[in-house]
């Protein structure tokens, strides 16, 4: 049996090659976001170099937390490498250790990296893209509104006072405000009879209020401080409509499905985000399994590089299969607990194969 002393070497390799990987890809993202920002928006009133690195600062967790697989897989590769070279993987096995016993470190050591992502990369993530959202808003209010520059959903309400189509460039506030807004409010007939124009709409109970709007009516216009356009549309409605998933942290989700689910909503993209966080430690896991198929074998120096290229497409072949059937399960084709569990598991199942057919026969 592998000693305490010895498996605590191993697990701290494996920590300290994946937080140098996590920091390094950090600093990778961060300087491309600030780079991609600042020619975006250096021309905008307001705009300054600190507002360009708080958006950046603020937006880089959530593409972090995109990436967090892929860290899993480069650091187990490099550690298992490291330590081939180092030829300590050599004498450990010449010790007897199975590769099950020194593997067992670092398989620990992604199950806990996959509980932080969950326990602190997530809200951090989705509180930090909240706030970036409400800057780069700010900055850009008022710069377009022309409907054909809106990017969000556009959502239908019927009232006694009418229908009522609005449409938002940017949604604040997971859904609950809407910034650069256009109300089209329609007659019994179908004809529009009014276009509101807002900076800013929220989303009270029974009513929008709009903030600082122009009022077009005919080919008349009239600005206004403030109105109330009345709705029936609930918040969770609204949230289960336009609110992205990626942007409610993870222990706020199972009360967001709940309630969009009393209302009669199927809340898919909510159950799809939980379940694949859910199924985030245990995909690292199977990462590092995938890492160990083409890590393990010594090799001499420039002897490793098609092993090495070989797990890089297998780990990357196994995130693309996760995203086509996270795209099915937020589309109802799939239920969500299937397709955030079926490539975990086909990927277990693949490195274990793999492993026991190599170490067992």
């Amino acid at each position: 049996m592998m000693g305490w002393t010895l498996g605590r070497y191993f697990f701290f390799r494996y920590v300290t090659i994946t937080l140098w990987f996590f920091v390094g890809i950090f600093a990778l993202v961060f300087i491309i976001d600030f780079t991609e920002f600042s020619s975006s928006a250096a021309g905008l009133p307001g705009f300054t170099i600190q507002i360009a690195l708080a958006v950046s600062a603020l937006r880089v967790p959530m593409v972090m937390q995109q990436v967090v697989p892929f860290v899993g897989l480069f650091a187990a590769m490099a550690t298992l490498v490291s330590l081939n070279r180092r030829y300590e993987l050599v004498i450990a096995r010449a010790a007897g250790i199975s590769a099950w016993q020194f593997l067992l470190p670092a398989c620990i050591g992604a199950l806990l990296f996959g509980l932080a992502t969950i326990g602190l990369l997530n809200p951090i993530a989705a509180y930090g893209f909240s706030r970036a959202e409400n800057l780069e808003t700010s900055l850009r209010s008022g710069q377009s509104n022309t409907v054909s520059a809106f990017s969000a959903p556009w959502i239908r309400q019927k009232t006694d006072e009418g229908d009522t189509i609005i449409g938002a460039r940017a949604i604040l506030n997971q859904g609950l405000e809407l910034a650069d807004t256009v109300f089209f409010r329609f007659d019994a007939a179908g004809d529009i009879v009014e276009r509101l124009d807002a900076k800013r709409a929220f989303l009270r109970d029974g009513y929008w209020e709009l903030i600082d709007l122009t009022e077009f009516r005919g080919s008349s216009e009239k600005p206004l401080p403030s109105t109330r356009i009345k709705t029936n549309l609930r918040p969770e409605i609204v949230q289960e409509r336009l609110a992205r998933p990626e942007t409610i942290p993870f222990f706020e989700l199972p009360a967001k499905i709940e309630v969009a689910r009393s209302f009669g909503l199927r809340a898919n993209a909510f159950a799809m985000q939980f379940h694949s966080l859910v199924a985030l430690p245990l995909l690292l896991v199977a990462m590092t399994l995938i890492a160990a198929t083409v890590s393990m074998r010594f090799a001499r120096m420039g002897q490793s590089a098609t092993m090495i290229l070989g797990g890089i497409v297998a780990g990357f072949l196994l995130y693309v299969v996760s995203v086509l059937v996270k795209a099915f399960g937020t589309a109802g084709f799939v239920p969500p607990v299937i397709a955030a569990w079926f490539p975990v598991i086909v990927a277990m199942f693949f490195g274990v194969t793999f492993l026991l057919h190599k170490e067992d026969g």
